[in-house]
């Protein structure tokens, strides 16, 4: 992976070579960053927060950046108990999770970090579906459906079984598509294959010749020749997933934006705020490049403006 300027990082690693200069950090690297910073949660921001860690850390030797994968309501769960700086999210904070945080003394900012379709998947076998209707879909998954075979979706589909694969209730993903499809968060059937992990997803719809399932478009790109992508009808035509569906919100209503959650007691840490700098400048690039369509750049200055001002202002002496 490529690397990338600094510009916005160089003034947050001025402070720390003036507090070393002032007696804190005998022996350490003038203007080097150091110290950990943890992050865990939704699996579809993961890969965004993997490509920022390994980029930051290559820049920032002395820091440590770990990445942990337990979906989206593990990692607030996390976060709101002050076991990590940043949470991955693919859906906003719900109130209770809010309150847990507040009940432990968290509080935090919401940082928009990009913009995500969740894509409706099928196996690359099935010929005679290019296009399912929200309505369709809600037929499929809201609860107590009983819909177990393709004829029952659609008249003039075949009579095969249809399997179903999808997130865990711990996921985002899961949250943001039982809310647009069945009209209330966590509103699903429960007789089909979850895991939090979307590769596991990919994997078991790729084995399933009659499988339906969903996750990130970003786990679509990446597995793209092993699977077939569906368009999905949401009252104004068939409409496919793709960075300029989903950046003009024409793919509606499965376009979503990802989040990253911090503590503010956490964004007093150098190496926390430069961490967050670089996310929401250089790492626009790695965005895109993992799979995933990136704000405009007047919406991450709006999302930087967020991060209080580092304490840069101190100058030396002439």
């Amino acid at each position: 992976m490529r690397r990338f300027g600094w510009p916005l990082l160089a003034a947050l690693t001025l402070p720390v070579a003036l507090f070393a200069c002032g007696g804190g950090g005998e022996g350490a690297e003038e203007g080097a960053l150091s110290g950990s910073i943890e992050l865990d949660g939704s699996s579809t921001v993961y890969p965004i927060s993997e490509a920022l860690a390994e980029e930051f850390q290559a820049a920032h030797p002395d820091t440590r950046v770990t990445v942990g994968v337990s979906g989206t309501g593990g990692g607030f769960k996390r976060f709101c108990a002050g076991e990590i700086d940043i949470a991955d999210a693919s859906r906003p904070i719900k109130d209770e999770e809010s309150a847990d945080c507040a009940a432990n003394g968290i509080t935090f900012t919401e940082i928009r970090i990009a913009w995500d379709g969740l894509s409706v998947i099928t196996n690359p076998e099935n010929d005679f579906v290019d296009c399912l209707t929200v309505d369709e879909l809600k037929k499929i998954w809201e609860p107590g459906s009983t819909v177990n075979n393709w004829s029952q979706v659609r008249a003039g589909f075949p009579d095969k079984k249809l399997t179903l694969f999808g997130p865990g209730t711990d996921s985002g993903t899961f949250d943001y598509f039982t809310e647009e499809i069945a009209g209330e968060t966590g509103a699903s059937r429960a007789d089909y294959t979850a895991s939090e992990d979307d590769n596991v997803l990919v994997q078991g719809i790729e084995g399933e010749p009659e499988a339906l399932g969903y996750f990130g478009f970003a786990y679509f790109e990446q597995n793209a020749d092993r699977l077939r992508l569906l368009g999905v009808d949401g009252g104004q035509g068939c409409v496919e997933p793709s960075v300029a569906t989903i950046e003009s919100g024409e793919y509606a209503p499965l376009s979503r934006p990802l989040f990253l959650y911090v503590r503010n007691d956490a964004l007093a840490e150098l190496q926390v705020a430069a961490f967050l700098e670089f996310a929401l400048t250089d790492g626009a690039e790695l965005v895109r490049q993992v799979g995933y369509i990136a704000l405009k750049p007047e919406q991450y200055e709006a999302e930087r403006a967020k991060i209080p001002a580092a304490p840069a202002e101190t100058t030396t002496a002439p």
